[in-house]
């Protein structure tokens, strides 16, 4: 039943005639609408403070702007990164913006190739980890007991693995063939912390009292971390998928660097890796090494101060006014 306003609940004074006149009753907005209208004020005031975060911005602007040149450059091409279409050695000019390599290869077209993988490994990698570690997480956070004990027992374990070493031997007998297949190794050796904090999270959310009313309501154990849990951590797991996603692209980036990544797709550490492998340090030809070296530097230093800058807007103790 709606509620009526305070005006509609109080008795009118007496007419003339001797009779009361009571206020008609006005009711008040109740149920879903009125319950859903402090999620939605959290996120108009985190956009709103997002906004106006020059840290956010800027992170944000540079990580779109690769983005959007990593998509659409390629378009304006009609021959591939590999063919080779111009000078040898040539640097820099109106034709070939970023010089040729000692192939004549378009160095440019390489670069925006390389984008579009590293973007994809970052995304497929980081994603992958986020999944693994914050579903370990919340389990072993909220069941605890022997389930506790044996995730984190898990998470231990592959914490302390080598995670380089390990990639080198399974590179040796299985081979690292596709961004995808580079993406699941990442991401096999890279929830750990994440499975660590999403669990010391769900240890202090568990006994708060609107996960005992959902409880009490009869609400499963993975309803609760679906709906009353995971939500009261958007902006921390949202902040942990940026810095994997981060994590993702230098990871990637050092595999291919030295010669554990895919060959067969041209990213920014493989090209590197060639720049290296054919003396261009030596030679001079500083446009071959000096523009992905720069754009993983970009991509990955926006990324982190984006997350700084999300720290500041979620967190009303640093929020910038």
């Amino acid at each position: 039943m709606s509620d009526l306003a305070p005006a509609a609940r109080e008795e009118a004074a007496p007419a003339a005639g001797g009779e009361a006149v009571s206020a008609p009753a006005v009711p008040v907005a109740a149920g879903p609408v009125a319950a859903a209208q402090p999620g939605a004020r959290r996120t108009r005031d985190a956009l709103h403070f997002a906004l106006r975060n020059k840290k956010v911005v800027g992170g944000g602007i540079v990580v779109l702007a690769f983005l959007a040149l990593g998509l659409i450059a390629p378009l304006f091409y009609d021959y591939g990164h590999s063919e080779y279409v111009g000078p040898q050695s040539s640097g820099p000019s109106g034709e070939y913006w970023f010089g040729t390599t000692t192939f004549g290869q378009d160095v440019f077209l390489q670069f925006v190739h390389g984008i579009r993988s590293t973007f994809l490994v970052g995304l497929l990698g980081g994603g992958l980890a986020a999944l693994i570690g914050m579903t370990i997480g919340f389990v072993a956070g909220y069941v605890g007991g022997l389930v506790d004990e044996a995730l984190n027992m898990l998470t231990n374990i592959v914490l302390v693995l080598p995670a380089l070493a390990v990639l080198i031997i399974l590179h040796t007998y299985i081979g690292i063939t596709s961004v995808p297949s580079q993406a699941l190794f990442i991401g096999i050796f890279s929830w750990p912390w994440v499975a660590r904090a999403v669990r010391a999270q769900t240890f202090s959310l568990r006994t708060r009292d609107f996960v005992d009313l959902a409880r009490l309501s009869g609400m499963g154990s993975g309803a609760i971390i679906r709906r009353e849990i995971a939500p009261n951590m958007s902006s921390y797991l949202f902040m942990t998928f940026i810095l994997l996603f981060g994590g993702s692209v230098l990871f990637a980036a050092t595999l291919d660097f030295i010669g554990l990544g895919p060959t067969g797709v041209m990213s920014l550490g493989l090209m590197m890796n060639n720049a290296v492998h054919w003396s261009a340090l030596q030679l001079g030809l500083w446009w071959w090494f000096l523009p992905p070296g720069l754009g993983i530097t970009a991509i990955v230093g926006a990324l982190y101060i984006m997350n700084v800058g999300l720290d500041e807007v979620f967190n009303p103790k640093l929020r910038e006014m």
